[in-house]
């Protein structure tokens, strides 16, 4: 078969790695419109269940994969005037770069033409291919031209947000939360590799405005957040890559969903199905999983419009709770306000609960009532979730370590 890929991605590349090692003969081209180490972001977090997956599709990145990973142990949320409080669990931190470089090489090892500054726009660049895979993000050019079968739906986000860098360590996973005069600051931490984590700030829009973010220069701004998160990075410094001189690239999150995945010969993967907040860390496994099902369902049938509606089928169904749970996320954070006045072991409760669909329907302390019922009536803890990217459930995960204390508390004044 005759695959054109458009997008050096993880989606992209891992699909590619996982053709070829299925069938040599393959002809197989990823085009990439960006230089080679061209990248966006800093790090990517990942749990043990992507090792297992990728050791199981190619053994090879999956050993270079985890040879580069740096794990972090538990997670912190530390809300400014209350002690930091701790929950268990871990994972690991990557440099999305050197991710990239990984899979870029292990794809060039099988015999896949990877081609950089290749820019596809219009589907008759690739017309000689069999398949046509999108893989080129969010604003995928190529989803365009089919937009009337895809039927994408990209809706933004409240919240402001910012990927940034710094060269302090977080050995856990760590929110901090600081209060301001224009409103509440928090950021989202992790360690990717040896002196480096990757660090995301949020604020509601009404704080990014009122801090005047967004209207000074980079070097100026960036000097503004360490002063706001003086405390916790402790003299470090916060990296951006853009230069200085320019505004940083605040975003507002889009989620997008899709009807369908494909249309004729063309299927998309990764962002350009599917988007999925970042509070809920799944980004770089989703991608794996699309790139994964997709090599799958082209293995299982000989005729190309079956393998690509098995494909959309599968994808979606299990995409639908996934995109759910990041909504419920992301709108928990958009929220705040509601949630950080009580003290800081039932915030923190509520942190770890906000995939909840009750959570959202009911007022915080009658949610934790409930939520202390069940536990009662059942005899099961109905702890918080388990990790940033676990399962959902009506109170929680059924993990058994629940958060000591974390009862509903006086409001926080």
């Amino acid at each position: 078969m005759k695959i054109s890929c458009v997008g050096a991605g993880p989606a992209g590349l891992y699909f590619a790695i996982v053709m070829k090692r299925r069938n040599p003969n393959h002809e197989i081209v990823v085009h990439e419109r960006n230089p080679a180490g061209t990248t966006h972001g800093w790090g990517v977090v990942f749990w043990e269940d992507l090792l297992t997956t990728l050791r199981t599709n190619d053994p090879d990145s999956a050993q270079a994969i985890a040879d580069q990973a740096v794990p972090w142990s538990g997670q912190v949320v530390d809300v400014e005037g209350q002690p930091p409080l701790h929950h268990g669990g871990g994972g690991y931190g990557l440099c999305r770069r050197r991710l990239l470089q990984i899979l870029i090489e292990r794809a060039l090892a099988l015999g896949v033409d990877v081609r950089f500054e290749s820019e596809i726009s219009e589907l008759s660049q690739v017309a000689d291919a069999d398949l046509i895979v999108a893989a080129d993000g969010v604003a995928s050019p190529l989803r365009r031209h089919r937009a009337d079968q895809f039927r994408p739906q990209i809706e933004a986000g409240r919240n402001k947000y910012l990927w940034l860098a710094t060269t302090q360590r977080f050995p856990s996973f760590t929110f901090g939360f600081v209060p301001t005069s224009a409103g509440w600051v928090w950021f989202h931490a992790y360690s990717f590799k040896e002196g480096m984590s990757t660090f995301i700030v949020e604020c509601a829009p009404e704080t990014w405005k009122g801090l005047g973010l967004g209207t000074m220069r980079a070097d100026a701004e960036l000097r503004l957040l360490e002063s706001i998160f003086a405390k916790h990075l402790d003299g470090h410094e916060l990296i951006s890559r853009d230069g200085q001189g320019h505004t940083l690239p605040w975003s507002s999150f889009r989620r997008l969903v899709n009807r369908r995945w494909r249309a004729d010969n063309l299927v998309l993967i990764g962002d350009a199905a599917h988007t999925t907040h970042f509070t809920i860390g799944s980004g770089t496994r989703l991608a794996i999983d699309d790139a994964i099902a997709l090599a799958s369902a082209l293995s299982e049938h000989d005729s190309l419009p079956r393998a690509l509606d098995a494909f959309d089928r599968r994808r979606q169904r299990a995409l639908a709770r996934v995109q759910r749970d990041a909504r419920l996320s992301a709108e928990w954070f958009e929220n705040l306000p509601r949630y950080i006045r009580y003290n800081a072991p039932t915030f923190f409760t509520l942190l770890l609960a906000r995939r909840s669909r009750l959570l959202k329907r009911m007022p915080a302390r009658t949610y934790l009532y409930l939520r202390g019922q069940y536990t009662k009536l059942t005899g099961r803890a109905a702890a918080p979730l388990g990790r940033i990217g676990g399962p959902a459930h009506p109170f929680g995960s059924r993990a058994k370590c629940g958060i000591a204390g974390a009862e509903p508390g006086a409001p926080r004044h």
